[in-house]
């Protein structure tokens, strides 16, 4: 079956799936408040000094609130090696955070389907000819079409016309269900065998097939934007786009970053415990990021292509931990674990060099990979 992810307290930074797309902005903007209130998140920094706080910047971009938390930077006038706090330099702090909102605006309006002159929507609605896209196109659909050849299918980036017929944004009065009929024609335009690269062209040889790089696009973002940070100076910071999360570096005085893996279905205060972290990328799926509720049953995002309707999984979340850069890789491996379920997907991950995991199991139980340094809360 081929499936298809359609796109603490003191010191601990939780992280989950990103927020629900159906939440408007004002809803989201209460959700993190409320988050920050209760576990001290992102945008604090676990330190006992003021001056040690990070300087920290929020936008609502890709669906859900990012933060970027920068602690400490590479002083402007020093030889390379001399670090200073964020907020002794603030000014340069905050232009480094508008340059990797900025850089992360730029990089959704390339690769988004929903973006009427992305690159993508150029490929889709070209019918099959061959579209001129950007470097960043090419690099992620080739990822994209490789992690769907490893999945076998079970991540397939061309599921785009199944996606567009799920309204997972829709407020709960007007949420439906897809015509099924439709649903049944669009999935056998499913097949990423269908794409074709030549330099920085590609093009669909079924015409009617097209491409969503929603579980891979915000891992290859995140990326992109901790390369930046590092490249204005920072040393030490956090990028947080909702489920996807970047430590640059440690805390100050060489501390580990304390990330809480949040609890499936909860209300985004609670933890199922931590990770300890530095120079490292968390990516976090969950059956809960996105769900529409019709005569009384929940439909969740992660979808059937054979099908189109939601896929059974026996795992409620996964997070996946790998060295820093790699978060595109582990955004697409957590929705292919999600969809494979606990047994496969462990086995995936402890046959993958660099990747940990921890699965939080529909009965709300937790495992995980036998190099996962993961504390359970009491």
């Amino acid at each position: 079956m081929r499936n298809i992810n359609i796109s603490a307290q003191n010191d601990k930074y939780p992280v989950g799936p990103k927020l629900p797309a159906c939440f408007r902005l004002s809803a989201l903007r209460k959700a993190v408040c409320l988050t920050v209130l209760v576990l001290l998140i992102i945008t604090q920094t676990g330190c006992s000094s003021d001056s040690a706080k990070p300087v920290t910047g929020e936008n609502y971009l890709l669906d859900t609130v990012c933060t970027i938390s920068i602690y400490e930077m590479k002083a402007a006038d020093g030889n390379g090696s001399d670090v200073v706090l964020a907020s002794a330099d603030e000014e340069r702090a905050n232009a480094a955070i508008d340059g990797a909102f900025s850089l992360c605006a730029e990089l959704d309006k390339t690769l988004s389907r929903t973006v009427e002159v992305s690159d993508v929507s150029r490929i889709n609605s070209a019918k099959g000819s061959w579209t001129e896209v950007s470097d960043d196109t090419v690099r992620l659909i080739t990822e994209g079409r490789k992690y769907s050849e490893l999945a076998d299918g079970a991540f397939d980036i061309t599921v785009g016309g199944v996606t567009s017929l799920w309204d997972f944004h829709a407020d709960a009065d007007d949420a439906k269900l897809p015509d099924a009929d439709k649903l049944a024609e669009a999935v056998t335009h499913v097949g990423y065998e269908g794409i074709e690269i030549d330099g920085n062209k590609v093009r669909l040889t079924d015409p009617e097939t097209r491409i969503d790089l929603g579980g891979i696009a915000k891992g290859y973002i995140g990326d992109r934007m901790a390369d930046y940070l590092e490249g204005e100076g920072v040393s030490s910071g956090i990028v947080n786009l909702g489920g996807n999360v970047i430590c640059i570096g440690s805390k100050p005085g060489d501390e580990d970053f304390v990330i809480g893996v949040e609890a499936p279905f909860s209300d985004r205060t609670q933890i199922v415990g931590t990770i300890r972290a530095r120079d490292l990328t968390l990516v976090t799926s969950g059956v809960y990021e996105r769900k529409i509720e019709v005569d009384g049953k929940l439909y969740h995002h992660i979808l059937d292509t054979e099908t189109g309707w939601p896929a059974e999984t026996d795992l409620s979340a996964v997070t996946l931990t790998a060295a820093k850069g790699k978060s595109m890789d582990i955004d697409a491996l957590s929705t292919i674990c999600l969809i494979k379920g606990h047994e496969e997907a462990k086995k995936l991950i402890e046959a993958t060099d660099g990747v940990e995991a921890v699965f939080i199991l529909s009965d709300g139980s937790t495992d995980q990979t036998s190099g996962m340094e993961f504390d359970p809360e009491k």
